[in-house]
């Protein structure tokens, strides 16, 4: 983008240790904005509703586990339709962009804030903006109505086409100005709402009433704050059977070993709940759990170990899974991708390798390993049932955020309900696996893997100050 996000955060504390990261809202830079009523309040879908509208004061509590001392902490603003909003539905005209890599949902996101907004507040004019952030100003758009996106959950992809980069501040904002669009819709990862902060920056630097809003997009579920990342129940859902089908091989061999690759950069979610999900896996690797390969305690004995009790193995690594150990040669490499992610070098085919040399060449056993790597049709299958229920409620609070007149925020869902996020709070780290959770426990507990962790790297992990999100968090849960 050529700049960081620099703005001030917007704290409301309270008492008791109260404290609101609220959102910024065009009141709070464009004084005297007419409001007007809530066309909500004449639709005959929400006639049955107890009650139309979100109160101002409604707020959602980051942590929800607490003792009776403990001071009332962190709090986000609820999402939800509002009494007034900041448009009229005639002068309304939206965009959606879909920025970064592939992800289950990507459509039915897209298709829920066309039809919210139609359907929910009779707006007309929605583009889509083709091929990520670079379209503001390179490419054609798309005119997207009910019709013309009434089936496309159904599909796999996104239709606006997507890329990585192509941040350039000035360029995307001055399209902006010079279309009349007032709402902007941006879909994409941790990368793509670092840009969308910036984009919001220079809006309100200009002093425009454009509202942008976020929906957060990661199929690694590394995006911190919020519960969980749609496209993720998919993902894993499709990873387990990838895993079935390394079962199926391993166990019709002598000697046999599956071995699956599946996403996780930074993060090795997919990889663990995949894991617990399937019960057939011998050995999970993720990235925030250092393992050895060589003497005692290390994968090479316990796969032998394994070999001559079960006959069978199957292990799951996440992508960015030991790549401290990959040679010298490959680890000096420093490139990036457009989005600013380092290339990782396929830690699948390394580690086959590996195997396979330690146990012919040096073991002299003979071991039958098929590697199977998944990654690219995970991506590019339509959400699942979970999700896109998920995806119409992330749509349908982004719109009514912006309708009510909020900007640079992000929608997410914490501790159950849906919630509008500052950027910053989305962009200030990465959510990533507590291997020292009862979650990572439970799935120790259920391959009888060593946790190939020593005392210092057990102390490291238990220093590290996140807070957990519900994915992590065993808020009310006995076992």
């Amino acid at each position: 983008m050529g700049s960081e996000s620099n703005s001030m955060p917007k704290v409301v504390s309270g008492d008791f240790g109260y404290t609101l990261e609220d959102v910024p809202h065009f009141s709070d830079y464009i004084p005297d904005l007419p409001t007007y009523a809530n066309p909500l309040q004449d639709n005959l879908a929400y006639s049955a509703v107890r009650q139309y509208f979100v109160d101002y004061d409604d707020t959602v509590a980051q942590k929800i586990v607490v003792h009776k001392d403990t001071p009332r902490g962190i709090h986000f603003r609820r999402a939800g339709p509002r009494q007034r909003v900041y448009f009229e539905s005639d002068d309304v005209h939206a965009c959606i962009v879909t920025c970064g890599g592939l992800c289950p949902g990507l459509n039915t996101v897209i298709r829920e804030i066309v039809c919210g907004l139609h359907h929910m507040y009779g707006v007309k004019r929605v583009l889509g903006i083709s091929g990520g952030y670079r379209g503001f100003y390179s490419k054609n758009t798309i005119a997207l109505t009910p019709n013309t996106v009434n089936d496309i959950h159904k599909r796999g992809g996104t239709i606006l086409g997507t890329s990585r980069g192509g941040h350039d501040k000035k360029k995307i904002v001055d399209s902006i100005q010079d279309r009349g669009i007032n709402q902007v819709y941006i879909i994409g990862g941790d990368g793509t709402q670092k840009g969308a902060a910036v984009i919001f920056e220079e809006i309100r630097r200009r002093g425009l009433k454009v509202s942008v809003a976020g929906i957060p997009k990661t199929i690694d579920n590394d995006i911190p704050v919020i519960d969980k990342s749609f496209g993720f129940d998919s993902a894993v859902e499709e990873a387990e059977r990838a895993i079935n089908a390394a079962h199926v091989e391993a166990t019709s061999h002598e000697n046999g070993i599956g071995l699956v690759k599946l996403m996780g950069r930074y993060s090795g979610f997919i990889a663990m709940y995949a894991t617990l999900a399937s019960r057939d896996v011998d050995c999970c690797l993720i990235p925030e759990s250092p393992f050895y390969l060589e003497g005692p305690g290390g994968l090479f004995e316990y796969i032998e170990k394994r070999l001559k009790e079960n006959g069978h193995m199957v292990i799951v690594i996440a992508e960015g899974a030991g790549q401290d150990m990959l040679s010298e040669s490959l680890r000096s490499s420093n490139q990036q991708d457009a989005s600013g992610n380092k290339l990782l070098e396929d830690v699948g085919l390394w580690i086959s390798q590996r195997i396979k040399d330690h146990f012919l060449k040096q073991r002299k056993m003979m071991i039958n390993l098929k590697y199977i790597d998944p990654t690219y049709m995970i991506r590019a299958i339509p959400s699942n049932a979970s999700d896109n229920v998920y995806c119409t409620l992330l749509a349908q609070s982004a719109v009514h955020g912006a309708m009510a007149g909020y900007t640079g925020f992000t929608v997410g869902l914490v501790n159950g309900r849906q919630t509008y996020i500052p950027f910053h709070k989305i962009n200030e780290r990465q959510n990533k696996v507590v291997i020292t959770d009862r979650m990572w426990a439970r799935l120790l507990s259920s391959t009888n893997q060593p946790s190939f962790l020593s005392t210092k790297d057990i102390i490291a992990a238990s220093n590290v100050d996140e807070p957990p999100t519900a994915l992590l968090d065993d808020a009310g849960v006995a076992c």
